[in-house]
């Protein structure tokens, strides 16, 4: 009998496919950045406990282009700062991938806010446009000129906050809303950097029921900056969180916040 293929595999290629993962080699993307101060108010709003507001009010969008062999990857972060148990780093609020692929794991695993999208990354000459579009809406456009070489930075260690969950079965579970306890997971990326100039340009935020991070207005830009740069990465489970606690803050995870009940949406057949 042939192979079937969602048979189950054997001990050796579980193995096999743990082992060429683990031994991944750097993999170069070309990205923009932008960082930039909003209203405090708005910033600690989105904050899910235990995550706490850290001493300014950041926000983040990185927009890039990811050099996979056979297989490019546009990806895009949009995250506030946020800080957890003396660790400062960011919590992203939705994070477009042009593949399912990059999509899935990244959710299942880690519980990253990410969703399809349209990422676009353009360079000509010095001009440098970049974008997160979804539903046919472009709501992070940044835009600019080159304006100069920056020195390489050292390489360096960031932790990115994500939540993990299963929304019950029944609509309910245990009343929490979830079948077993969410957990705070903290990614920790070790990041190099081989090419890094600024950009003298703006940040355009636009309004999207989807992608309301219209919420997050630009008060005052910080920088802008194009380069490439290589990461890994290594996910830990920090904490189980108050499940009551984190059930207001799961819409951010789904386009239709009707998607989280046990139920069509009214108005179905």
């Amino acid at each position: 009998m042939a192979r079937v293929r969602y048979g189950a595999r054997t001990g050796a290629e579980i193995a096999a496919a743990r082992t060429a993962g683990s031994r991944l080699p750097d993999i170069w993307s070309t990205g923009v950045v932008a960082v930039w101060e909003s209203d405090p108010d708005a910033v600690a709003a989105v904050l899910p406990p235990p995550l706490k507001p850290t001493g300014r009010a950041l926000v983040r969008v990185n927009i890039s282009k990811v050099d996979l062999p056979g297989y490019p990857l546009g990806a895009g972060s949009f995250a506030v700062a946020a800080a957890h148990d003396g660790i400062e780093g960011w919590y992203p609020l939705v994070m477009p991938m042009t593949h399912e692929r990059a999509l899935i794991g990244g959710r299942e695993v880690f519980g990253e806010p990410k969703k399809l999208g349209e990422v676009t990354v353009e360079r000509e000459g010095l001009v440098v446009r970049a974008a997160l579009a979804r539903h046919g809406i472009e709501f992070v456009e940044v835009r600019g000129a080159v304006s100069g070489p920056l020195p390489l930075p050292e390489p360096a260690r960031k932790t990115d906050f994500y939540f993990k969950f299963l929304p019950a079965v029944d609509g309910s579970g245990d009343g929490s809303g979830f079948d077993a306890g969410p957990v705070l997971v903290h990614c920790v990326r070790n990041e190099k950097v081989r090419k890094l100039e600024r950009i003298s340009g703006d940040v355009v935020l636009r309004e999207s029921m989807y992608d309301p991070v219209a919420d997050l207005p630009v008060r005052e830009l910080v920088g802008i900056t194009i380069g490439e740069k290589t990461t890994d990465q290594k996910g830990t489970v920090a904490e189980r969180v108050d499940a009551r606690a984190l059930l207001p803050y799961i819409h951010q995870r789904y386009d239709d916040p009707q998607q989280i009940l046990d139920g069509p949406p009214q108005g179905s057949v």
